[in-house]
């Protein structure tokens, strides 16, 4: 049976995976002073952190259509369509795959479509679509797939390291006493996400180095990262990447570590110098 996987554009899949595997990607659009910057292959970086920095208004982003959704199935020609879309409490992009999964269903009643829900974003993503990557590449049949997947998804951990917290509080994705105890206070808070997707604190420190040390403690005490894949993305900082990739490798026993820098919707909540990671 012939597979796609399909992501939304917060899943921070390298250039090179999204070439080489079997991946569609479905862009949300960023809107700030006057532009809509499609998150796409366009994207451009440092064009984006240059009106971030310029205008005191915050970006908004907006999720897929239905319609692009349906368009990525129909563009996948394939028997299993696997969807990953951003933590449904944290974006509208899961509810507009599942309304195209309805539609889709209802005109090719024998496709097997199913929404994955991530709980999560950016590296998080990125570490559904590579177990579904394996477990589908592997042959397994559907139904397992799909069960094996949630069950990853269900013991996933996310965490995240911030400069700053204004994007998130100022879109309503995090409460804004959090923003403002860390601006009172000038320390850096260590972020996580809830089982559900929801965003929580998980700790705090000085800097944002004592801060990512923190995280990799955490990680490095956790039994369960044992064998798994690390997904480390960051902001335009590759230097802090590489400072958390070199204590990974001396605290923690990961099959696998990658790399990536944050695409476009990533850019607007992590900021410049932010760092997500999952397993």
């Amino acid at each position: 049976m012939s597979f796609k996987i399909i992501v939304d554009s917060c899943c921070d899949l390298t250039a090179s995976q999204l070439h080489q595997g079997p991946f569609l990607r479905v862009p949300l659009t960023v809107s700030l002073a006057g532009e809509d910057i499609v998150d796409d292959h366009t994207f451009d970086q440092t064009h984006l952190l240059l009106l971030m920095r310029e205008n005191s208004e915050p970006p908004k982003t907006a999720c897929p259509s239905p319609a692009q959704y349906l368009d990525a199935f129909e563009a996948a020609q394939a028997d299993d369509l696997y969807v990953v879309t951003l933590s449904a409490l944290l974006s509208g992009s899961h509810n507009s795959a599942a309304q195209a999964r309805a539609i889709w269903l209802e005109e090719h009643p024998r496709s097997n479509v199913h929404i994955f829900n991530s709980c999560s974003a950016a590296a998080g993503e990125v570490c559904v679509a590579l177990k579904l990557l394996e477990l589908a590449g592997s042959g397994r049949d559907f139904q397992t797939v799909v069960g094996e997947t949630s069950k990853f998804i269900s013991a996933m951990t996310t965490y995240f390291v911030l400069e700053n917290l204004d994007h998130l509080r100022k879109n309503g994705r995090l409460t804004g006493a959090l923003s403002l105890v860390t601006e009172a206070l000038r320390i850096k808070l260590l972020m996580g996400a809830t089982p559900e997707g929801q965003i929580k604190k998980v700790g705090q420190a000085l800097s944002v180095k004592q801060a990512l040390s923190r995280m990799v403690a955490l990680m490095a005490a956790d039994p369960g990262h044992v064998g798994k894949t690390l997904s480390i993305v960051h902001c335009n900082n590759s230097e802090r990447a590489f400072y958390v990739l070199e204590l990974v490798k001396k605290s923690c026993h990961f099959k696998d570590i990658l790399v990536s820098d944050a695409r476009g919707v990533t850019t607007v909540y992590a900021n410049d110098g932010g760092v997500v990671v999952a397993y």
